[in-house]
């Protein structure tokens, strides 16, 4: 389980990267709100899924 717990939080901090990555002055650049979209969803979805699997070992399940 703790394998899981680290994944998801590589998978959040690999959003957080892709938020953060500068693409200006590079032939990316027109690829920017695309990586800051991936980016949020990385975030957000792994965050719900530490979230919900933290709810689940607190309510015994």
């Amino acid at each position: 389980m703790d394998r899981f717990i680290l994944l998801m939080l590589a998978g959040i901090l690999a959003g957080f990267a892709l938020l953060k990555v500068p693409l200006a002055g590079t032939f990316l650049k027109s690829l920017e709100p695309i990586t800051t979209v991936i980016g949020l969803l990385a975030i957000v979805l792994f965050s719900v899924v530490l979230i919900f699997n933290g709810v689940m070992a607190l309510l015994g399940k």
